[in-house]
């Protein structure tokens, strides 16, 4: 049956180049977007800015699933050694645990939208706050996966091949 499946290029991938983080860049801009619309329509009182971020918080949200996803595919994939381990599994738990925050702020958001689209409360904008903070500590431990323990680049792959990294 593997014999179906296409060989692995020097990334340790299927295909040319990592696809979650292109989608998760995605993610990130849209939330963080969402919510500075959010606020400078609070302080504004600008309801206009409330229906950028509604469609940058359904976007995001069906995103999030999309990179995730492509996550899961390629920390599989990577072969991590042990010292990456922990921050790939935490930032595994992290990103599972924001698709589903990220789902259920926007559910909240569609419920608030369905009342009064002119209008956002204050916990409202606390939670993106929150989420903001969330989506920070993801990239930091998204970085440090790529630009730390270099997970799919040629070297890492070569050594992890090789024996060199266990």
């Amino acid at each position: 049956m593997f014999e179906y499946l296409p060989p692995l290029n020097e990334h340790n991938l299927p295909y040319p180049d990592t696809i979650h983080p292109i989608v998760v860049h995605f993610v990130i801009a849209m939330v963080l977007f969402a919510f500075i619309c959010d606020v400078i329509g609070y302080l504004t009182r600008n309801p206009r800015l409330f229906e950028v971020s509604w469609w940058n918080m359904l976007f995001a949200t069906i995103s999030i699933f999309i990179a995730v996803i492509f996550g899961q595919i390629e920390a599989g994939l990577a072969e991590p050694y042990t010292a990456a381990v922990p921050v790939l599994n935490l930032h595994t738990l992290l990103g599972w645990s924001l698709s589903a925050i990220i789902s259920g702020i926007t559910a909240w958001r569609f419920i608030l939208r369905s009342r009064n689209p002119q209008k956002l409360p204050l916990p409202y904008l606390g939670v993106g706050v929150f989420l903001t903070l969330l989506v920070c500590v993801q990239i930091y431990l998204g970085d440090m996966l790529v630009w730390v323990y270099g997970l799919h680049t040629v070297p890492i792959v070569e050594a992890t091949r090789e024996g060199v990294l266990q």
